[in-house]
């Protein structure tokens, strides 16, 4: 099969696209033939070394895949030619760049039957990064007053129509270019952060979803017993005091495999309230051109390798 690796740290031209054996499914796995893989922040980050997750290379990144089950070992909860999607074995190493992936069959759930594979490849890592935090850690209801930043990313486009399907009401933090797209997702209100200071627009908010590593600027727009969902600082245990001190709740996302919460965000994409918005496709031969492009940190939702 073809899988893209990498045999050093480096920019996008290490990832290469090599022959290599075909996986074979253990007792409670399934070996998904797989359709597409989406790029995450966090595949540029391993890649390059900044975060190395995954050791010394050689290894391949990416973790987002939806495909076909191809076969089924003994004991695995889908059937030969059952459509999954998922973000197995994170922060472990999956190779999801990959024309076949072996995966325990509780780490991804049925695809979405409303979404082609290139779209539900989307999901998985960031939706569920935004419900782990938004749904799990914050338990987000309907009145709530919720900020979301980066509201047009990723994490961001999930995060704000998944508290708008909670009953939110959604401030969301993006260029203006971005703004008919975030009101497109339900956001309530919308912040450019070029020209306005969201600390001093915003106060009293519930929940803040937090994924710019600037918590304690979010920690100043909480109501007292407010939540700070914090995805790239919640191993910082000084915000964690601070925050603790200013009688706000911080809760660190560090987004794992989950098929029930998956489950969960394929009833809400079959029921309209959830839609992943791709930007652009890539062939697995340019993943690295997709990286370059996921690098750049202006991609409206989300890339995704067609495999």
């Amino acid at each position: 099969m073809r899988a893209v690796i990498q045999k050093s740290f480096g920019g996008p031209e290490v990832l290469e696209v090599v022959e290599t054996e075909r996986p074979q499914p253990l007792s409670g796995e399934v070996l998904v033939k797989v359709h597409a893989s989406a790029v995450n922040p966090v595949d540029v980050a391993v890649r390059s070394g900044a975060f190395p997750l995954l050791g010394e290379p050689p290894f391949g990144v990416g973790w987002d895949i939806s495909g076909v089950v191809e076969e089924a070992g003994p004991g695995a909860r889908f059937a030969v030619g059952d459509e999954v999607y998922g973000m197995p074995f994170f922060p472990r190493a999956a190779t999801g760049y990959a024309e076949y992936v072996a995966v325990p069959s509780r780490q991804v759930a049925r695809k979405p039957a409303s979404l082609d594979h290139v779209h539900a490849a989307a999901l998985p890592l960031a939706a569920l990064t935004a419900w782990q935090g938004l749904v799990q850690a914050a338990d987000v209801k309907a009145g709530d007053r919720v900020l979301i930043q980066r509201a047009a990313g990723g994490v961001g486009h999930f995060a704000v129509q998944i508290a708008k399907a909670r009953g939110a009401h959604v401030i969301a933090v993006a260029s203006a270019a971005r703004h008919d797209f975030v009101r497109g997702l339900g956001a309530d209100e919308i912040i450019d952060y070029r020209t306005t200071d969201f600390t001093e627009a915003v106060k009293d908010a519930d929940v803040v979803l937090d994924s710019t590593a600037q918590g304690d600027l979010s920690l100043g727009v909480l109501r007292p017993g407010g939540v700070l969902i914090s995805i790239l600082e919640h191993g910082n245990p000084e915000l964690a005091a601070r925050v603790e001190a200013a009688g706000r709740r911080i809760a660190g996302v560090s987004v794992e495999p989950d098929y029930a919460a998956l489950e969960e965000i394929a009833e809400l994409v079959d029921a309209g309230r959830i839609r992943p918005y791709v930007e652009r496709t890539f062939p697995l031969a340019e993943a690295g051109k997709a990286h370059e492009l996921v690098g750049s940190g202006h991609v409206q939702g989300k890339i995704v390798l067609t495999v």
